[in-house]
């Protein structure tokens, strides 16, 4: 029975045996992750009024905002920017030019939610009646931890914490030059604000930065990054305490997610967990594929796989998956009618945010989608590489891919998805843009 059922498994994917436990490739058509269309990091997930809302740094390396990505379902994900925090309005006199980075939203037991967030080096709070905003300053105009508090590390990387009784905790702190990270901790007074006592040095063995606290078993568990980001070396390890406090002995089960060559995962690290329909999930970046990148941008992307955290509280390692169901999540994206594309056009319809079409750099570029026969055809969504930057797009359509009228004539949108607008009826669509070198991740066509 078991031989009948792997040679099936072969025959649905197309003749070629693939082992049970053989890694789905990470071009593989209709991958889950990444989760979003893009270069983010650091991500922070929360889920309020039956929306899920993941707060993340944009890449290349920060931005002067932050990236927030709003979803109904867990699986089609758009873009937008929080009014704050900004690096204009996020600066003090200690600030540096470190941009904007690493967010971290709770939610208080007064029902306000709060954001500790790293700017110039420094750790900023502000707050908002929702997720969805707005976000204000909560502290005054000034850093909640500025620069000074100890130069001889990062104070970046904040996470609070609220512990079963309504206590908040946060912890923060990274090292320079990829080495010496410690981690400091402070009690929050119920303002969200305020530190009620005097903050402490809890590092534990192997602690870089990224610091995550999540209780279980009746003990607390620091997960924390360690290694170099922009290196093969990046990774969670985890140590366990007693108390908010600790102190905390790293677990023997530690790291628990890693650079995985075989799976094409590289440097996984500075995660959040969260659970959905009472299953635990890490959300993390890892580099982009396929690495190392060809210049030096730092390029990451963001993805969900399944934690096990077990009763006496320890941590099983993670596999790292280039998609996997999770509960809660429609189990598809928005895939619209399927198409056709000559080469690498290809990459715009495979259902997969690693993978990209890519204009070419000496000149505009061209993407004609056969739909197979002549049908009703209302708008199109287009997943560009940057969600920031704006892109010149135009659409043409077709009945016999020669002649062919324009139907959405060429402008300069940013976001994701960009929405483009043609009710026509055609068997063929072209995609026009003059932007050389531009990327687009996926082009979903709705009837």
């Amino acid at each position: 029975m078991r031989r009948r059922t792997i040679l099936l498994a072969a025959v649905l994917l197309g003749g070629t045996a693939v082992a049970a436990d053989a890694p789905v490739r990470w071009d593989a058509p209709g991958a889950g992750n990444p989760v979003l269309p893009g270069y983010f990091a650091d991500p922070s997930i929360v889920r309020d009024g039956g929306r899920w809302y993941i707060f993340a740094t944009i890449d290349p390396w920060g931005d002067d905002r932050l990236g927030l990505w709003t979803s109904d379902d867990g699986r089609d994900w758009r873009f937008s920017t929080p009014d704050w925090p900004t690096k204009a309005a996020a600066t003090s006199p200690t600030s540096g030019d470190a941009k904007v980075w690493a967010p971290s939203v709770v939610k208080a037991r007064d029902g306000r939610w709060y954001m500790y967030v790293s700017v110039g080096s420094e750790v900023w709070v502000g707050t908002a009646p929702s997720p969805a905003g707005p976000w204000r300053d909560a502290n005054g105009g000034k850093p909640l931890i500025g620069r000074d508090f100890d130069r001889a590390y990062h104070m970046i990387d904040a996470e609070a914490f609220v512990d079963d009784d309504g206590r908040a905790y946060l912890y923060w702190g990274s090292g320079l030059n990829w080495v010496n990270g410690h981690c400091f901790v402070v009690r929050l007074k119920p303002d969200m604000v305020t530190f009620d006592g005097v903050p402490r040095d809890v590092t534990p063995r192997g602690y870089f930065e990224a610091p995550f606290m999540v209780k279980a078993g009746g003990r607390y568990l620091l997960t924390y990054s360690d290694g170099n980001t922009t290196k093969d070396t990046y990774k969670v390890r985890y140590a366990v305490g007693a108390t908010p406090f600790g102190p905390f002995e790293e677990a023997a089960t530690s790291p628990i997610l890693e650079t995985h060559r075989d799976r094409d995962v590289v440097s996984p690290g500075h995660h959040a967990v969260f659970r959905s329909r009472g299953q635990d999930y890490i959300l993390y970046h890892r580099q982009a594929l396929p690495w190392p990148q060809v210049g030096d941008a730092v390029l990451r992307q963001i993805a969900i796989d399944r934690l096990d955290i077990r009763p006496d509280g320890t941590i099983a390692k993670v596999v790292p998956t280039h998609g996997s169901p999770v509960a809660g999540f429609a189990p598809h994206r928005t895939k619209g009618l399927a198409w056709r594309a000559s080469g690498e056009g290809g990459r715009a319809a495979d259902d997969n945010y690693a993978t990209l079409w890519r204009v070419p750099k000496d000149g505009p570029g061209t993407l004609v989608a056969d739909l197979g026969r002549r049908r009703r055809i209302a708008r199109s969504l287009v997943r560009p590489e940057f969600a920031t930057r704006p892109y010149r797009f135009a659409v043409d359509a077709s009945d016999d891919g020669r002649t062919w009228r324009p139907v959405v004539a060429m402008a300069s949108p940013s976001g994701s998805p960009i929405a483009l607008r043609h009710q026509v009826a055609a068997r063929y669509l072209r995609l026009r843009t003059d932007d050389r070198g531009a990327g687009l991740w996926e082009w979903t066509i709705l009837p």
